[in-house]
């Protein structure tokens, strides 16, 4: 599972590559980074550029190390391709909820992998929900699909409380990206799998209702 194709390994360079540059030029993190002002002042680049920043070291190694174990599950199911449509989809859809949901906001910025990763979690864990994964502080595995529900119910939470400095808006524009993206590659699932596709719909449902009703903006 652990075997590295070329476009993982070319994802980790690009990522490390750029966080690194931005890491020692600060001109360049500021132009590269997602920000609603630059955005809305044309520079849609933002919205995929700000992608491969990231605002240390400790940032940049966990999106990679969590891309590096959940990309070989996509690969296997549909190739490289295909994985990178999914990565770069989930990237946008990251960024595109975060300006929608900010887009009052002038000043807010982010950086990091994160939306595009987390898509990529969230279309692994579609493909292969009982997958199990260990998480700190829990002595045993659960299941993916229990985590991957629980993560992203957490991101509703951290959306409508602003908790602590986390892109929990990216990351879940970036979880519905790789949803999304993964039915269109397998619709079979629909008919295969209707519960847990359901099931992992939940939180986005949640989301939409909790907006809708005024309740996360």
């Amino acid at each position: 599972m652990n075997q590295l194709d070329i476009v993982t390994i070319a994802l980790i360079a690009a990522n490390a590559l750029a966080s690194f540059k931005g890491f020692n030029d600060n001109g360049f993190f500021e132009r590269y980074k997602f920000s609603i002002g630059g955005i809305k002042a044309g520079q849609k680049d933002r919205m995929i550029s700000s992608g491969f920043l990231h605002v240390d070291l400790s940032h940049l190694f966990f999106n990679m190390f969590t891309l590096y174990f959940f990309a070989p599950v996509i690969i296997g199911w549909f190739g490289s391709v295909q994985f990178l449509i999914i990565y770069f989809i989930s990237l946008f859809t990251g960024s595109l909820l975060a300006l929608y949901f900010h887009k009052d906001e002038p000043l807010y910025s982010a950086v990091g992998a994160s939306g595009a990763v987390t898509g990529v979690l969230y279309a692994a864990i579609l493909l292969q929900p009982n997958m199990q994964l260990g998480i700190m502080f829990i002595p045993i595995p659960l299941p993916a699909y229990v985590l991957g529900i629980g993560y992203l119910l957490y991101s509703i939470y951290g959306m409508k409380s602003r908790l602590g400095n986390i892109g929990h808006t990216a990351h879940f524009g970036g979880a519905i990206g790789g949803y999304m993206t993964t039915l269109v590659f397998k619709p079979a699932l629909l008919v295969t799998d209707t519960l847990m596709v359901l099931l992992l719909a939940l939180p986005i449902i949640i989301l939409f209702v909790l907006t809708k009703m005024g309740k996360i903006h």
